[in-house]
């Protein structure tokens, strides 16, 4: 099924801990998308796709409204989303996403999680050749629409892998060509249940199960940060 596949069934970090948590981070990256692509989801295909990911998960109306209404408020002027990369112990590659209001606040306390965990935090754009850049849609399977001849009309859209978990389809494609594969799934009547960006490894490091307990410790305390939005990483 490709090397996506592979990254999502071996990829093993915390899920985010309590439901106040999902709702934390949705909520900034909708904001982020608000600020960065204005409020109305009919004109800005990102926060189209944020707000479909708030109904996955639950998340209440009001929460979202909030959080866009957040974006044009006094105290985001200066909220900004970054990108922090470095090796955690025995080699494994770590890519940090996150935003926040305070950048040296974030740097300080991301290196500080770094030298106590024996990682080392590098400078952005180091791991650009472990990590590609993707978007990923998960949509509703449709008993009328057969996958091969999807993936063959997705080609177009840079779509590269494709494949089926459970009753859904998920499908990878280049993280440039999510708007116009956002497109051609709403106009082609796709219910589209998730979307993300995320940071496939084509590169994975193989560790022992005592060093993946060394490695998982750096990872649960970066991702229990509160400006961290997402955590990657080429451990397997």
């Amino acid at each position: 099924m490709g090397r996506a596949f592979e990254f999502r069934k071996e990829r093993k970090f915390k899920r985010w801990g309590n439901m106040s948590k999902v709702f934390t981070r949705i909520g900034r990256e909708i904001t982020m998308a608000a600020k960065t692509g204005g409020p109305d989801p009919n004109s800005n295909a990102k926060l189209r796709l944020l707000i479909h990911n708030a109904r996955s998960e639950n998340m209440p109306k009001d929460n979202v409204e909030r959080a866009i209404k957040r974006a044009f408020e006094k105290d985001t002027s200066d909220y900004k989303e970054v990108v922090f990369e470095g090796y955690a112990p025995h080699g494994v590659a770590i890519v940090i996403e996150a935003a926040t209001d305070n950048n040296q606040r974030t740097v300080a306390n991301i290196r500080s999680y770094f030298n106590k965990y024996n990682g080392t935090l590098g400078t952005q754009g180091m791991l650009d050749f472990i990590f590609e850049r993707k978007c990923r849609f998960t949509i509703a399977k449709k008993e009328s629409v057969d996958l091969e001849e999807l993936e063959f009309e997705l080609i177009d859209y840079d779509a590269d892998e494709i494949f089926e978990e459970d009753d859904t389809v998920l499908i990878y494609a280049d993280f440039q060509s999510f708007g116009p594969l956002q497109k051609y799934l709403e106009e082609n009547g796709f219910e589209i249940k998730e979307f993300k960006f995320e940071r496939i490894p084509n590169d994975m490091k193989p560790i022992t199960e005592e060093q993946k307990l060394e490695v998982e410790k750096l990872l649960e305390r970066i991702e229990d940060d509160d400006d961290v939005t997402n955590v990657y990483h080429n451990m397997i």
